[in-house]
Parts: structure tokens; C-alpha cells; sequence
């Protein structure tokens, strides 16, 4: 495993660019499955899951050509559907959560999808029910091997479009099932649909390839089906919890740094609830600048209580910067309430801010109460091992404003979503050494 050693307690400055966006990679990847034609990709993130994916699909028969830097050509007009049976696609497919997105494409145009059960952050129990459902109430046959946890669906006749209302607005579960819409007989109403910039820039890409998607934006979705689609170009937008990230990263180091680029209008709720906690940014052109602040102060609630933060579907508050935010509060002036909804074990990391010194009461799986210090008392440097993606970079920002020499374990999470972190952290005057063992 490898690890980071940090010194802390020092202030950053300069310009960073956001990476694209991990979650719409995912789901724009698994789109180039739907035509035999050439689909050129723009702005992939360099990450693990990223790679993984990609290295899934040419195994999958995809050719796959690299352009530049985060460019790359997929062409999947020869696909290989015994890999899916094979030894190495069940060790591939169950390292990465984002793999159950290539199961909706195969549906759709070869008429069968399988898929071991996916693995990914250790966040709490996450259901594939609304995948399937949804793949079930199109006219597929579903199967499910108990023994060796692989998921399977056939439709050896065609989908056929149908009304479905979600159990739950899921993003992958809505990508999955549009993905499969779109090449279905008929009409396709999808209620309850995800509706996250993400979502919205895999509809656009479809649509550009010829599909027949309306409602893009909203929870309502109609899709016609179309016999075929067709190559198309598409940019990937900037990742916006890499950019909650550094907003947060800035306050907790007492920083002066612009985010370049960063999609203003996709960032819905974001720069706003950085703001109630009394974060300066502002707007300058496409980028975010954060002031250097020797303080900021949570706003209390109109009647005065405690601020409460919590995640919700878009246009809802993102649930992969709870985390950010929570570790944020730590020095903040004032108090909040984190309220992480979606998932059971996600706020299981403050054991380890706490042992650095934050004030925060883990009041059941999904509450904490920050307290926070406003830089009254610095955070204390101690060794960590990150849990998964989101939990990691909190704990790189409390390690980098901490006083002293900390050290963080199994950082292969981080990398799993941030590219080459070090290097851009060290381009801004972070002190942070990767050690490979």
C-alpha cells in the first residue's frame, strides 16, 4: 500500500484545475458500448476507477486509442461477450462499482448483460434493485447466481419500451436503464429519474448520437426508441466534488487559491453551501477565487438554530461532500449539524479527526455535530488509513492544515478519484510526499 506524508499547518496559494468528472466518466464509458461506431471522449480524470473501466472494455473487444491527455477514441464494433463468462471478468467487474453500467448498453444491443456483484467504497449497503427492476419492466429476464454473486439479464427478443417510476432516483440506476431505453421498441417513461448535471450530460451525448431523449434536466424522462446509434464527440465536465474539495481545502489552510474552469452553472447548491458556512468565494469569469480568510462563521438557520447540512438527489446537496464539508466545520466559528442520509457508514472516519483534536459528536450513523474551533486550537498531525475515496481527501485537508507531520495509509482510495494529487497539491505549496511500498 502506499502512503502520504504530510507537513502541515502551512498556507497554499496559486491556481488548480479541476479534473473531469469521475462520475460521469463512468457513465459516459460505458455509452461507447451502444454503437458500432467511433466515440471520442474529451477530459476523462487519469484515476483508478477510470482506468479499470477502460481496461474492462478492451477486454470487452472495445479498440481504444489515446489521443492526448485525457483524450481517447473507442471503437466497439468487433465486442467479445465470452469475456463476460470468464474467470477474469468476475475478478475485474467486482473491484469497481461503476462496472454495473455496462450492463444496460449490452442489454440493449445484444440482448444479454452480465455482471458479478460490484464492489467500490465501503460506505453502507448500496442496492442494485432499481437496475434491475427497471431492466425487468423493459422485458428482460433476470438471474441471480447466490453462490457465486453474479447478476445476469437476457432479452434474446428486444426490450420494449413501458412506464416505470423509480423506487429511489438513482444516478447509476437511471443511467443504466436510459442506456438501455434508448435502443428499446417504443416509448420509455421514466419517473423519478436522477436528474444530475452528470445524468444530464449522458442524455446529451445520447441524443448526439441519435437517440430521442426529452425531459433532460427533470425527473420525468421520455425516450423513443431508435434502431441504431452513431459516433458522436463528447467533453466530460469538470468534477465538481474535486472542486468542493478545494473550496474546502482553502479555509481549512487559511489559502488564497483560484479554481480554474470549474462549470459555474452546473455546480448547483455547492458554492451556496460553502457560503452558510461563512467561506468567501467569488465569481470570476469561469473560476471560483477563494480569498485568504483568517476566519469564517457558520450561519445559523433564520430562527436561529443550528445549521443544518444534508444530502439530497440534484438538485439537492451532493452526499460525496458531506465529508468536505464536515471536515471544514472543524475550524470553522459556530456549530452545524451533518446529516448524511444515503448512506450508513460514511461518518464512521471522525474517529480519526477526533483523534486529531476536532470537536465532533457522532450522534448515530448518519448525525455528527461539529463544534467547531475557529482556529483557536490547531489540529493535531497523527497517522490515518483512508476508508475509501471521499473519506480520504477529508482526511489529506485536515492532515495539510494540522499542525505537524501526519501520515496516511492506503491512499490507493484517494487515487481512486483524484489524479496525480500530490503533484497538483505540491504545484500550490502543499509539502506532501507519496511513499510507495
Amino acid at each position: 500500500m502506499g502512503t502520504f506524508q504530510i507537513d502541515g499547518g502551512h498556507s497554499l496559494s496559486g491556481e488548480i484545475r479541476p479534473q473531469g468528472a469521475k462520475n460521469e466518466a463512468l457513465q459516459i464509458l460505458c455509452a461507447v458500448l451502444l454503437t458500432s461506431e467511433e466515440v471520442i471522449i474529451e477530459n476523462i480524470p487519469d484515476i483508478v476507477d477510470v482506468n479499470k473501466l477502460i481496461g474492462i472494455l478492451g477486454n470487452l473487444g472495445v479498440k481504444i486509442q489515446k489521443l492526448g491527455k485525457g483524450k481517447y477514441a473507442f471503437r466497439s464494433d468487433d465486442i467479445n461477450l465470452k469475456y463476460l463468462e470468464s474467470e477474469l471478468f468476475k475478478k475485474e467487474g467486482s473491484s469497481l462499482r461503476g462496472s454495473i453500467m455496462i450492463v444496460g448498453p449490452l442489454l440493449a444491443r445484444f440482448g444479454k448483460g452480465y455482471i458479478p456483484r460490484p464492489g467500490g467504497d465501503k460506505i453502507g449497503r448500496r442496492r442494485l434493485d432499481t437496475h434491475f427492476e427497471g431492466f425487468i419492466k423493459l422485458g428482460a429476464k433476470f438471474r441471480y447466481n447466490k453462490e457465486e454473486r453474479f447478476y445476469g439479464v437476457e432479452a434474446p427478443h428486444g426490450l420494449k419500451g413501458t412506464y416505470m417510476l423509480l423506487d429511489q432516483a438513482s444516478v447509476t440506476g437511471t443511467a443504466n436503464i436510459v442506456m438501455a431505453a434508448v435502443l428499446a421498441k417504443g416509448t420509455t417513461t421514466i419517473y423519478n429519474a436522477a436528474c444530475e448535471p452528470y445524468l444530464q450530460q449522458l442524455c446529451k451525448m445520447l441524443n448526439s448520437m441519435g437517440a430521442n431523449i426529452q425531459g433532460v434536466g427533470s425527473n420525468l424522462l421520455i425516450i423513443e426508441g431508435v434502431d441504431s446509434l452513431k459516433g458522436c464527440k463528447h467533453r466530460i465536465l469538470p468534477d465538481m466534488i474535486e472542486i468542493g474539495s478545494w473550496i474546502g481545502l482553502a479555509a481549512m489552510t487559511k489559502s488564497e487559491i483560484t479554481i480554474k474552469d470549474v462549470s459555474w452553472e452546473n455546480l448547483g447548491q455547492i458554492p451556496d453551501t460553502f457560503r452558510k458556512l461563512g467561506i468567501k468565494l467569488k465569481k470570476k469569469g469561469d473560476d471560483i477565487v477563494i480569498p485568504k480568510q483568517k476566519e469564517f462563521e457558520i450561519q445559523a438557520d433564520m430562527d436561529g438554530s443550528i445549521l443544518t447540512v444534508s444530502d439530497a438527489p440534484w438538485p439537492g446537496f451532493t452526499p460525496d461532500l458531506l465529508s468536505i464539508i464536515l471536515v471544514t466545520c472543524t475550524q470553522a466559528k459556530g456549530s452545524v449539524l451533518i446529516h448524511q442520509k444515503m448512506f450508513e457508514s460514511r461518518l464512521f472516519f471522525v474517529d480519526k479527526l477526533i483523534d486529531m483534536g476536532a470537536k465532533i459528536i457522532l450522534c448515530d450513523p448518519h448525525r455528527a455535530t461539529v463544534i467547531g474551533h475557529n482556529f483557536k486550537s490547531q489540529l493535531k498531525a497523527t497517522t490515518m488509513v483512508s476508508p475509501d475515496i471521499r473519506a480520504g481527501i477529508s482526511l489529506l485537508i485536515a492532515a495539510l492544515s494540522a499542525n505537524g507531520t501526519s501520515t496516511i495509509h492506503n491512499i490507493e482510495q484517494i487515487d481512486r478519484g483524484y489524479e496525480n494529487i500530490d503533484e497538483r497539491l505540491r504545484a500550490i505549496g502543499a509539502k506532501i510526499t507519496r511513499v510507495e511500498s
